[in-house]
């Protein structure tokens, strides 16, 4: 009887999780073809509280390969103002790492996490500013958000306490950090900001970074030279530019046919890397090429094994039949038989 009741709960909670998939595919007009092989495993969120908009710092191609292949956001959007979706936007997405909102650690576990192909104190194109205003529009309609719960990566993130910070402290990451600005809210159509850093005032964490914090929360906005002249935008969403449509021929010359237009020279092709398969099973490991290192015991610690690639992305550790890349490690529950794995 316990047996049907598993097999019940799990049919249910299969289904469940169907009809999630079809309504974020349905609900929010996004393009799966970078769709992150971690979408399966990762947790369904309990709570959604916050939308933390980042910036990639790198141009679309790598950073799509990256966030697909970590599972590091729910969406990004390119400079042309594409989506994509990477991980269910119900599920845990790893776009935060080292963060604190309002007392709240691990941000990931209550917010979606939004890439923008550009970069933290550059202007974007506004087809693409465009884009991230139509997909958080949707998203803050979905979960009953505010204007004030759009965030940047900057504003959560923390640093721990080094020999330059003696305390825990905002101002590791300036990711993001145009989207707290007045100008480039206004263009998102967002009308109120976070004014005051919840956990600097509660004494929780320290500025760490006085220009920064100023961006965040003072009157500094670099981009208001930008974005001074932008009216009220078009309601309609950007969609993905189309190739140009081919000219029409010229009409021939009686007396002399026209000679064919030479075709205009092909721009060298840049070689495209090949999307690399996450290893899930040690059979991927060998048939990648990984070769075991070594075990972690009890005098012998992962660094001692790996070096300073122990926590690298091409750094795998496996332990009862579980694959986990060194990028995703936890360094407290690194233990006594785990394998290390490396090319």
């Amino acid at each position: 009887m316990a047996a049907a009741r598993g097999f019940f709960a799990k049919a249910l909670l299969m289904a469940a999780l169907a009809v999630l998939a079809a309504l974020d595919a349905a609900a929010i007009d996004a393009s799966n073809r970078y769709r992150s092989p971690r979408n399966p495993e990762r947790k369904i969120r309990r709570s959604t509280e916050l939308i933390v908009l980042h910036t990639t710092e790198a141009p679309a191609r790598g950073s799509l390969l990256k966030v697909s292949e970590r599972g590091e956001c729910h969406f990004l959007v390119t400079e042309e103002g594409a989506v994509y979706r990477i991980v269910d936007r119900d599920r845990e997405a790893f776009h935060a790492g080292r963060s604190m909102w309002n007392g709240k650690e691990d941000v990931d576990k209550f917010s979606i996490g939004i890439e923008c192909v550009g970069y933290h104190d550059k202007e974007m194109p506004l087809v693409q500013l465009r884009a991230i205003r139509d997909l958080v529009k949707d998203l803050k309609k979905m979960y009953h958000l505010t204007d004030d719960k759009v965030v940047t990566h900057s504003q959560v993130a923390y640093g721990a306490p080094n020999k330059w910070q003696k305390k825990k402290h905002r101002g590791r990451k300036r990711c993001g950090m145009l989207f707290a600005m007045p100008s480039v809210r206004r263009v998102l159509e967002l009308t109120a900001r976070v004014s005051v850093d919840p956990d600097t005032r509660a004494k929780r964490l320290t500025v760490g970074d006085d220009y920064l914090a100023k961006v965040l929360y003072g009157n500094v906005d670099t981009m208001k030279g930008a974005y001074s002249s932008v009216t009220a935008p078009p309601a309609a969403k950007p969609a993905a530019p189309k190739p140009a449509a081919k000219p029409a021929p010229k009409p021939a010359v009686a007396a002399k046919p026209a000679s064919p237009a030479k075709p205009p020279p092909k721009p060298p092709s840049q070689p495209t890397k090949p999307f690399r398969r996450i290893p899930v099973t040690i059979e991927d490991l060998k048939a990648q090429g990984y070769t075991m290192k070594g075990a972690v015991s009890k005098g012998v610690t992962a660094s001692q094994i790996a070096g300073a690639k122990w926590n690298s992305a091409t750094t795998y550790y496996t332990i009862r039949n579980k694959v986990i890349p060194g990028n995703m490690i936890n360094p407290a529950k690194i233990e006594v038989g785990m394998c290390i794995w490396m090319k």
